[in-house]
């Protein structure tokens, strides 16, 4: 047997899943569930051999043919370099035909890694990291409790950048919400301009129903903001962010409305910008048509299908359902819908 952590990158669906840590070392941001109720370890490099090796037994068939691994779990940097290293050259020896190795990281725990550090475990084999950037803006992070600053990002960002690692940088348009969407997009381009990473990884914003933030929402500080108005967001961010040659990735996330946002900024932005021009200039009724088109299920779906008359004919009466007693009713039936792809916390008394 073997432990496994809760989440991982959906890039790492095929991965080898080795847990180096347990949980999260931070695990104070009130907009994730995913390590609530459960309390931060770090693991003992003998603890996560004989798993690596109860997974060689396991794989014995096909180890050969395992070609990537992700260390969980939310911030595996947090070990010593030794560590991480002895673990890397383990895992290589048992599975030789591995050519990705990535993790999770946190940006203050990258700040504190030298870029010799971060050049040495690269060349062992880690090739990428995953980090949950969420916001480049100051107020924004607070709000969230992220625990980090806008500096930290940058920093961290960019000795992992120098370490020749590719980076994942994670965000997610409305998470600032109504009064700080404006400043959320922008100062998170800005950020992004100045690391540039090799990936942007969109990451909708969705509020689990335990979420402290609900509490905001009832004191009126926070406002909720609907798909259209994320888009809006998102369309911002896009128009504010460098012609780089970074990937910005909406496609692999199904929370994000318009998954076909999907290319590289040097090649794809002005694609990008009318795709979501292309949404934004739909009337109201078509917009929220092709939200629940999406919001109901994983498929994608492209704009046009809502100028089908067909189409409009059958959902617009179920739209109409949802507001003959809340104006706002469609809204929080897509809010509702979208809580249900998050990850659950592990406790009911989450603060």
């Amino acid at each position: 047997m073997y432990e496994q952590g809760v989440i991982r990158p959906p890039s790492e669906a095929q991965s080898l899943l080795i847990r180096v840590t347990r949980n999260c070392p931070w695990n104070q941001c009130i907009f994730c569930p995913a390590y609530k109720g459960v309390k931060f370890s770090r693991r003992t490099v003998e603890e996560v051999k004989k798993d690596i090796d109860n997974m060689e037994k396991e794989y014995a068939s096909y180890k050969g043919m395992i070609r990537s691994a992700f260390l969980q779990d939310a911030d595996s940097l947090v070990l010593k370099t030794s560590d991480i290293l002895e673990i890397i050259n383990y895992t290589k020896g048992k599975f030789p035909g591995l050519d990705r190795i990535t993790t999770y990281a946190r940006a203050t725990t990258l700040k504190r890694k030298s870029v010799e550090e971060l050049k040495e475990l690269y060349s062992a084999g880690l090739t990428r990291i995953h980090v949950g950037m969420e916001s480049g803006s100051a107020n924004v992070l607070k709000m969230i409790r992220k625990g980090i600053t806008p500096e930290d990002i940058v920093e961290g960002g960019k000795k992992v950048v120098e370490a020749g690692m590719s980076l994942s940088e994670y965000i997610m348009p409305g998470v600032g919400g109504k009064t700080m969407s404006s400043e959320n997009a922008i100062e998170t381009a800005r950020l992004l301009n100045q690391i540039k990473p090799d990936f942007i990884r969109v990451r909708t914003f969705a509020m689990h129903p335990k979420s402290p933030m609900r509490k905001l929402v009832e004191s009126g500080t926070f406002v909720t903001m609907n798909d259209i108005e994320i888009v809006e967001e998102i369309r911002l961010l896009v128009a504010n962010l460098d012609e780089m040659h970074t990937y910005f990735s909406c496609g692999d996330f199904s929370l994000n409305l318009l998954m076909q946002v999907d290319g590289y900024l040097d090649e794809k932005k002005p694609y990008m910008l009318s795709e979501l021009d292309k949404f934004l200039s739909l009337t109201p009724d078509q917009q929220k048509i092709y939200a629940l088109l999406r919001r109901s299920s994983y498929m994608q779906y492209p704009i046009e299908a809502v100028q089908n008359e067909e189409v409009m004919k059958k959902i617009l009466p179920e739209i109409e359902k949802l507001e003959r007693d809340d104006p706002d009713g469609f809204h929080k039936y897509i809010e509702m819908l979208k809580s249900y792809q998050l990850p659950q916390p592990q406790t009911d008394d989450w603060k």
